[in-house]
């Protein structure tokens, strides 16, 4: 298991507006389809702003770059990628600990 926060904004190419408006609904029905196959775990819209906030639970690196590309608005999308842990993952004590050893 991999989770990943990928923030995606709005970004058609000039003259593209009008085909990102016409996917729009196939995107929103793949979005829907991974949320209930579980690869996506929480699915946000930005307040304020164009486009969504998503986490992602996948096996691999290159599994969320396949479904992050087949949705069919990708062409018209900017990522932000954010690779995460799990509270309770590590042992944050212990890695301030050897930070301020090496100090």
């Amino acid at each position: 298991m991999a989770l990943f926060a990928v923030l995606a904004t709005q970004d058609p190419a000039p003259g593209e507006a009008k085909e990102f408006r016409e996917r729009l609904g196939e995107g929103f029905a793949y979005t829907r389809a991974l949320v209930e196959k579980g690869i996506i775990r929480h699915s946000w819209i930005r307040v304020g702003a164009s486009g969504g906030l998503n986490i992602y639970d996948v096996d691999s690196h290159e599994e969320l770059l396949r479904v992050l590309y087949d949705n069919p608005v990708s062409p018209h999308l900017k990522f932000e990628v954010i690779p995460l842990a799990v509270p309770g993952a590590f042992d944050q004590l212990s890695v301030w600990n050897k930070q301020a050893e090496r100090s």
